[in-house]
């Protein structure tokens, strides 16, 4: 199945001093992805469910400027654990990949905040839409 995609339009306020989207902006079109997933996928407000986000890597292929206007996020589970669901995802501009990210999130216990069990519809939402 495609991965999961989604368009994030580049604003004005991410371009640094140097004329390109700044580094940590990159984290947050990650983030941006990842919470619509939950949403359309999951049926579920990331917000309201009890997950955090326990690793982020982001490596850096090409500069993003004001004028590529959008850029596109894909989202693709990568490992689903106990607790815990590791998604690539790739931040392009056009056809060129801007960047490639793996993030971790993890599932908690809203009243010990220990990890705990995905929830069993989630984790059948996410098999099932990445054919795991």
């Amino acid at each position: 199945m495609a991965p999961y995609t989604v368009d994030i339009d580049v604003r004005f306020r991410d371009i640094d001093a140097l004329g390109h989207v700044n580094n940590a902006v990159y984290a947050t079109y990650v983030e941006q992805a990842r919470t619509r997933f939950f949403r359309d996928v999951l049926d579920i407000d990331i917000s309201q469910s009890s997950t955090v986000l326990a690793s982020l890597s982001i490596d850096f292929r090409r500069p993003i400027e004001l004028p590529d206007e959008t850029v596109t996020v894909t989202v693709e589970l990568a490992d689903l654990g106990r607790s815990s669901a590791t998604m690539t995802h790739e931040i392009r501009v056009g056809d060129a990949v801007a960047a490639e990210a793996e993030a971790t999130v993890v599932a908690l216990d809203p009243e010990t905040g220990e990890p705990a069990p995905i929830p069993e519809e989630h984790r059948a939402e996410m098999e099932s839409y990445h054919d795991l």
